[in-house]
């Protein structure tokens, strides 16, 4: 693709594609909106009267198949994911798309055999937290030597609230995943087996799915990794993260924030939602979103990921089913990936 402003076509305008196409169009320069779609005609006309230059489409295969738009950004359901993606391969087109890649791990596999037949990757999948501030200096200390040889790691994702609607595998499914996605990041390690226990459940939750869980991690190479997983009742939007080394520890710092001495207390806030404490990293994934794309050679988490993501979090809902640790099988990594 020769150097110019990367025409994005954005499918589904609900509050995540409503961020990110305001992100698009104005902090990110070398890439802007010109298409959107949503099922709901009224989300995607108001979104295009706020914004100069953005055309509404009939649909989200419309707007894949159009030669003015250079790529795509899919923010709809979980459940139309798949096909959206699977659209843009086979018109050949780069499409990031929000985790997760798909619901089924056949979806993934079919995807990557798409790539592949086409001979490089057009899929980005969503896990903004590769770009985090934080996540990023703790895995160049690993790289660096600064503790040694990780030996485990023990992490926290603490949420408020849920939406109505919310179940027991969306904390593996819609919460987890990122846990499961960064900690082989981290790591540079795939997963042997995993397990999720249930513990003593908190009164705070709103509806009747399990809160919290614990979830478990066990690397081809014999590091522990335990996630508390607690999607509803939290104090705060809270994330955590320890890695234990040979030689040290890494724990990832809070955004910064002022921390204030009065009335005999010391304190500083948190944040409430999860947009606020990534907003940084969700800026920097779509930057270097467009300059990849533009340059021709995507950087950012791939279909592989996805794929692996999926095959994980369905060994872990198994091992919440039947009590037991769970073994993680995955195709052989192709080349492009």
């Amino acid at each position: 693709m020769s150097k110019k402003q990367l025409r994005v076509g954005v499918i589904g305008c609900g509050a995540i594609g409503r961020e990110h196409i305001h992100r698009l169009m104005s902090v990110v320069p070398s890439a802007t909106v010109v298409a959107v779609y949503d099922y709901f005609e009224e989300a995607a006309q108001k979104v295009a009267a706020a914004y100069d230059g953005i055309e509404v489409f009939p649909s989200g295969e419309a707007i894949i198949e159009s030669e003015g738009v250079d790529a795509v950004l899919v923010a709809t359901t979980d459940d139309t994911h798949a096909g959206y993606v699977m659209h843009c391969l086979e018109n050949e087109k780069y499409v990031f798309c929000e985790k997760p890649l798909a619901l089924t791990v056949p979806e993934c596999e079919e995807m990557m055999e798409k790539e592949q037949a086409i001979g490089k990757r057009l899929i980005q999948v969503s896990f903004n937290r590769r770009i985090d501030l934080g996540y990023r200096e703790m895995k160049q200390a690993i790289k660096d030597g600064e503790i040694g040889e990780p030996l485990m790691i023990h992490s926290a994702h603490r949420n408020i609230s849920q939406a109505p609607g919310f179940e027991t595998d969306y904390a593996i499914t819609r919460v987890a995943i990122h846990e499961i996605d960064i900690t082989r990041w981290l790591l540079d390690e795939e997963y042997e087996e995993v397990q999720v226990l249930t513990v003593k459940q908190s009164r705070r939750t709103s509806g009747d799915w399990l809160n919290p869980q614990l979830v478990m991690f066990k690397t081809v190479s014999g590091q522990r990794v335990d996630v508390e997983v607690q999607t509803d009742g939290a104090y705060a939007y809270d994330i955590q993260c320890q890695v234990v080394g040979e030689d040290g520890t890494l724990n990832l710092p809070d955004p910064a924030k002022v921390w204030k001495r009065t009335n005999q207390s010391f304190s500083y806030s948190l944040t409430d939602h999860w947009a606020k404490r990534f907003i940084e990293s969700y800026d920097t994934e779509f930057n270097e979103w467009a300059e990849s794309v533009v340059a021709d050679q995507l950087v950012g988490p791939s279909a592989r990921d996805g794929y692996v993501s999926c095959v994980v979090a369905d060994a872990m809902i198994r091992s919440r089913k039947t009590g037991r640790p769970e073994k993680i099988e995955l195709v052989e990594k192709a080349d492009i990936y």
